[in-house]
């Protein structure tokens, strides 16, 4: 299980980094929410460039996806994998699913 922020730097562009919940304790406090949907996206599905629509948690239960950031970084995930979707503004990121499922993810919205 990998976890992942996503989020806007200093330089307008949305930038990916590792959190280790192990090494930052503050990750693992109860964060307040105010829902939960479920999503499936088909298989093959690319959106451009968009911004993240609210703070929110997108936690992959089947099927895989790639997230790009304008540096040309990729992040790969799986099944398990979640990522904290901070980036309100800028550039923004892309979003594609990758091989012949359709990918189904818990979306929690935060405060």
């Amino acid at each position: 299980m990998t976890v992942m922020r996503l989020y806007t730097g200093d330089d307008g562009e949305s930038h990916l980094e590792e959190i280790d919940p192990a090494v930052n304790p503050g990750w693992l406090v109860l964060q307040q929410a105010t829902g939960i949907m479920f999503r499936t996206t088909r298989a093959g599905f690319f959106e451009d460039y968009h911004n993240a629509p609210r703070r929110q948690y997108v936690i992959s239960l089947s099927g895989e996806a790639e997230i790009g950031v304008a540096d040309g970084t990729v992040y790969r995930s799986g099944p398990g994998d979640a990522t904290l979707c901070e980036d309100l503004t800028g550039h923004g990121h892309t979003y594609r699913i990758i091989g012949d499922q359709p990918r189904v993810t818990a979306i929690i919205h935060l405060d």
